[in-house]
């Protein structure tokens, strides 16, 4: 079936931004995929393989690449952001006046910006003026390419838009969910990450399925807490974009963030681990924000803290967890 209801770009042709606009591209949609590097967008269109991100997976033939941050959006009817979120800032203040008055808004990144502690969808609010909805839940890249069975969550404030990109991403394998706490679907999709770190380490570390079971459900109420200080509401959290979100990427090796925590837990040193490669783990530096919110906010986040120890203060892995296990007991549920 071939849609006509507008052109759509996304922007960053890293491995979820690509396999969105391959998504799309297939449903019928006329799409363009803004790639940072030219010879990355060049690649693209000679040879359907982005060779950096996604190696080895044959791309739609429909789908076009560019460099040219202009052409990109300039008749765009829909933008999907899907750039890191330490680089929304930068990328779409070039983009901005370019960007038709009609255009909606669509960010599929996760993440906390560094000092401003702002979410991906308030960073474009603030540099846009318009509303942002978010896409996000448990979906590796690699697996919805291959048309595996994935649900996601779709968060925006406006019920006609929900409406309306909830069917412009849904298929028969990447069913869409609507909802309508931003705020809590940006704060579990970003602080998940950290948690995927936390896993990797006790895995490396081989600690076992006991503590990467407390691992998971302990991060979930550092999330929530901080989360509800935020507006969150609690409910979000044992959604896709929680509890979901927080499973695939603490239990996957697919993970960026998990594969960078059990290289840590395996006594590999951070500046190494990330020197060898080109993707982003965006759980360093959503650790870092996260990290000095809590203090900011006075929130307890034991793991995040015991993680940012870790990657910022070169502390050892094991005494990170010896730590965590000594601190002084609590009720369970303490804080709510």
């Amino acid at each position: 079936m071939k849609y006509s209801s507008g052109y759509i770009s996304v922007i960053g042709a890293g491995s979820w931004g690509t396999t969105l606009a391959s998504l799309l591209v297939e449903k019928g949609y006329d799409v363009t995929l803004w790639a940072y590097e030219k010879e990355l967008a060049e690649h693209i269109n000679k040879t359907k393989v982005n060779n950096i991100y996604l190696p080895g997976i044959t791309l739609p033939a429909e789908l076009k690449a560019t460099d040219d941050i202009t052409k990109a959006v300039s008749r765009a009817r829909y933008i999907v952001s899907a750039v890191p979120t330490q680089h929304i800032r930068s990328i779409f203040s070039m983009l901005e006046p370019h960007i038709g008055g009609e255009s909606l808004i669509t960010s599929v990144s996760k993440g906390i910006e560094i000092k401003t502690f702002l979410t991906p969808s308030m960073i474009l609010q603030e540099l846009l003026n318009r509303p942002v909805s978010v896409l996000s839940g448990p979906s590796f890249a690699k697996e919805v390419m291959a048309k595996l069975p994935t649900a996601v969550t779709l968060a925006t404030k406006d019920k006609k838009s929900a409406l309306l990109l909830q069917e412009i991403f849904n298929t028969d394998y990447f069913r869409v969910y609507t909802h309508d706490d931003i705020i809590g679907v940006e704060i579990g999709g970003a602080l998940k990450n950290i948690m995927a770190i936390a896993a990797g380490i006790c895995d490396g570390l081989g600690l076992g399925y006991d503590a990467r079971a407390a691992l998971i459900t302990r991060g979930l109420s550092e999330i929530k807490r901080l989360g509800i200080i935020l507006n969150a509401r609690e409910i979000t959290f044992s959604g896709l974009s929680g509890l979901g979100d927080l499973v695939l990427t603490c239990t996957g090796p697919l993970s960026r963030n998990y594969t960078v925590g059990h290289k840590l837990g395996q006594g590999r040193k951070l500046s190494e681990i990330t020197s060898r490669t080109k993707y982003i783990a965006e759980g360093v530096t959503t650790t870092l924000s996260a990290y000095e919110l809590s203090k900011k906010r006075n929130i307890d986040t034991p793991i995040i803290e015991q993680i940012y120890l870790t990657l910022y203060k070169d502390k050892p892995p094991k005494e990170a967890v010896k730590d965590l296990m000594n601190r002084s007991l609590k009720s369970e549920f303490y804080g709510y």
